[in-house]
């Protein structure tokens, strides 16, 4: 029996969708407008093959390859978010229907009609990408156990999102893999998708959680398969472009830049120009605020034509999101540059996790033996995929105002315009660096300052604030999630005189450890509270305790789907058959800002309690 994230189906004051999957308006812009699978050109081709004549295979020259669902024999619908109903424009009686259960489990394609002739149609497709592996480079990629139905945009909001089913099967790209995702990956990729999206971080959605329990999958045991719907506005992601780079394939790659402006950026007029000089993060700030003026693009090796600004758009969008991570305590766990969205978009969900106490150096990958991966060096490797990307790009960044000549378009670079023109991408990229770290503080600063209670952010908050709470959780390990949380709950008047400051800091530890009154560490966090609580009341004034806790609360979740309580909800959906406790948990998850959900007192309180001993910073495989 499926379960909306919702069990008592309040859907906290959200407009009902009113269309069905078949009713939503549908479209294969991707497919259309860019290059498939000569062996397989149009659906009709694919769907007319046997299954195993599609691959897994090299596929050249092309960014698809159209391919069908395999059948989901006896899927059984696990849970549906309700906020991806929602966004997606879908009356929640939808998931009642035999038809919604049969497309989410790639048994139906609502958009296929088998008698067409004419090769015309939408059609699943799985994405051609290659990828930089834990720095090296991979090869041929793609989507092994991803397909794509159809586009379907919501008609009350206009946006469109790509609808995908993971682990429905082999695809050209599987390599030696058998298409399938298990049950206990598919369970922590459905929670965390829609709770990165609760609490303002973008990410890739999840809709729908299925299982298929005929379907026995191998991996470090055999497993039940399970598939994820997921959606987002553009499943293109870095490595796209690194493979017709890495090919050669100059043609490709200009397609698929024009693409990306064009149909997933909204247009080449939306694209910003660089940043005026000066204060970087402020510049940025301003930008964001719509405070600041045009700005000239340059002249020489300065100058910078449209792809520049593609390019732009990609860092900004990129380092917005990782400064979120960063401020949240989020870690992807494998951020290879096909793992890296086009989008800024959080994307496939391997070994993430939530921080449970502050350690910079704490990866939750175990296979990340180099920490290449760990949340201090996450701003980092973000970067280092951007200059990936920004080599892919570099013949059209580096080609200023020539890019348009037909010469160049053709043929490319002569000899004698190679010097200048790698010198203007190499200028480009270089002044973007500095660009992506004014994008990465901004939106850093301006996320802590409101975690930390402040409504204006100064530069010496930074060090006598942000990082010296950070160095106190670290030092004594403390709970990074519950510092925040918690610091809402302080009054001014309780932190008066040294002693009473003393006496609050023993909130910050678990009952049962909190030092003794005479305690470094006690004296230490009282003179961090000494500190903040003049900032706040430089920003508040005075008796606005109860209004700034209400801001606090906004921003620093109640609950958050730590590790721990990851391993639970599998063990008890997959080995203890519990068909009530993945929709409690996702009641939460989508709304983690509250106090309480109406649910299980005891429940919420130990899920948002503190972490079981031994149960903290736990690791897991990438396998899924």
């Amino acid at each position: 029996m499926a379960h909306l994230d919702t069990p008592n189906g309040n859907t906290n004051g959200r407009s009902r969708g009113t269309h069905t999957l078949e009713s939503l308006p549908k479209s294969n812009v991707f497919t259309r407008t860019l290059p498939p699978d000569a062996a397989f050109p149009t659906p009709s081709d694919s769907h007319g093959a046997p299954r195993d004549a599609l691959g897994p295979r090299l596929v050249k020259e092309a960014l698809y390859t159209y391919v069908r669902p395999e059948i989901t024999h006896s899927p059984e619908l696990l849970c549906v978010s309700e906020r991806a109903l929602h966004d997606l424009g879908l009356d929640p009686e939808e998931t009642k229907t035999e038809s919604f259960r049969n497309v989410v489990a790639g048994n139906k394609l609502l958009t296929w009609d088998e008698d067409t002739k004419d090769g015309e149609g939408i059609y699943p497709w799985a994405q051609c990408y290659g990828g930089y592996q834990f720095g090296q480079w991979a090869g041929q990629l793609g989507d092994g156990r991803a397909i794509s139905l159809f586009e379907a945009t919501n008609p009350d909001t206009g946006v469109r999102y790509e609808i995908q089913l993971k682990g429905a099967g082999k695809t050209p790209y599987s390599r030696f893999a058998d298409g399938k995702a298990v049950l206990r990956s598919s369970i922590r990729e459905f929670v965390v998708s829609e709770y990165l999206n609760a609490i303002g971080i973008p990410t890739t959605r999840a809709l729908a959680l299925t299982l298929a329990p005929k379907s026995k999958v191998m991996r470090e045991r055999m497993e039940p398969g399970a598939i994820v719907t997921r959606f987002a506005q553009s499943w293109v992601r870095f490595g796209t472009f690194d493979l017709p780079r890495a090919r050669g394939d100059r043609n490709l790659l200009r397609k698929l830049a024009d693409y990306t402006a064009e149909h997933i950026y909204g247009g080449w007029d939306k694209l910003p120009s660089k940043l005026p000089a000066g204060d970087a993060t402020a510049t940025y700030t301003e930008a964001k605020n719509g405070i600041s003026a045009d700005v000239t693009e340059g002249e020489g090796l300065e100058e910078e034509n449209r792809y520049v600004r593609l390019y732009r758009a990609i860092i900004r969008a990129n380092a917005a999101t990782v400064a979120k991570w960063q401020a949240y305590g989020f870690m992807n766990g494998v951020l290879n540059t096909d793992n890296t969205s086009i989008l800024g978009l959080s994307i496939d969900f391997g070994p993430f996790a939530f921080l449970d106490t502050f350690d910079p150096m704490y990866t939750p990958n175990h296979d990340d033996h180099q920490l290449r991966y760990s949340y201090r060096n996450q701003p980092t490797i973000i970067w280092w995929n951007l200059v990936r990307l920004g080599e892919a790009l570099g013949e059209l960044l580096g080609a200023g105002a020539n890019v348009d000549d037909s010469v160049f378009v053709e043929k490319g670079v002569t000899e004698a315009q190679a010097d200048e023109l790698v010198k203007r991408a190499e200028g480009i990229i270089d002044r973007c660096g500095e660009e992506y770290k004014a994008v990465f503080m901004g939106e850093y600063k301006a996320l802590m300052t409101k975690r930390i209670g402040l409504k204006n952010f100064k530069e010496s908050d930074f060090t006598e604030l942000f990082s010296e709470l950070l160095d106190v959780l670290e030092a004594y390990e403390l709970d990074f999630h519950h510092a925040f949380r918690r610091l809402g709950n302080f009054k001014m008047a309780e932190l008066e005189s040294e002693q009473s400051r003393k006496d609050a800091a023993g909130r910050f530890f678990k009952g049962s450890e909190a030092p003794r009154q005479e305690a470094e560490s006690r004296e230490r966090i009282g003179k961090w509270l000494e500190k903040w609580a003049a900032r706040v009341k430089e920003d508040w004034g005075e008796g606005k305790d109860e209004e700034r806790k209400g801001e606090m609360d906004k921003v620093n979740p109640n609950f958050v789907p730590r590790s721990w309580i990851l391993d639970e909800l599998i063990e008890k959906v997959e080995k203890k058959g519990d068909r009530d406790i993945l929709p409690n948990i996702m009641k939460v998850n989508l709304d983690p800002f509250q106090e309480s959900w109406g649910w299980d007192e005891a429940e919420e309180e130990r899920f948002c309690g503190d972490v079981p001993k031994y149960r903290g910073m736990l690791q897991c495989s990438c396998s899924s």
